[in-house]
């Protein structure tokens, strides 16, 4: 299953062009195996078509004017359908609307002052992230992109 799911992220990563009315797009960093770990979670739980997956670290991927690599590479960043690029915990927020079993957290980050805690706790956590993935490596977790082109 696993597999699977790494599969479709790297197809989604290669796919060109963009997306006007699709589904919303998902930029992660396909480097980091517990990036990789958190939207295969995500991607066990959408039906095909919902998402789109972007590897930021890929160097065919997508990006539009708005969304440099370095800043996709150091954040998780969420495009809607409609083209507004969501980040941080906005951006959690908005995945957390449509993945199936996490309306909860959805529903927690709309409380007025939540969204200001998770985004704060968001930043902290990107201060530890490298050594978190580190430690994700080691327990064996993958990346979908281990020799990015980019970074």
């Amino acid at each position: 299953m696993r597999k699977a799911l790494e599969d479709i992220i790297l197809l989604h990563a290669k796919s060109h062009g963009s997306i006007e009315d699709g589904p919303p797009i998902v930029y992660f960093d396909g480097s980091c195996p517990l990036c990789t770990a958190e939207i295969n979670l995500y991607a066990s739980k959408i039906g095909a078509g919902e998402i789109h997956l972007v590897d930021v670290s890929s160097e065919c991927a997508n990006l539009r004017s708005d969304l440099t690599v370095e800043d996709a590479m150091s954040r998780f960043h969420v495009r809607k359908a409609n083209g507004e690029l969501l980040s941080g915990a906005i951006a959690f927020a908005e995945i957390w609307r449509i993945v199936p079993g996490w309306k909860w957290a959805f529903r927690l980050a709309r409380i007025p002052g939540v969204l200001p805690i998770i985004e704060f706790s968001y930043r902290a956590f990107l201060v530890v992230r490298p050594t978190i993935s580190r430690l994700a490596a080691r327990l064996g977790f993958k990346a979908s992109n281990p020799h990015p082109k980019r970074h």
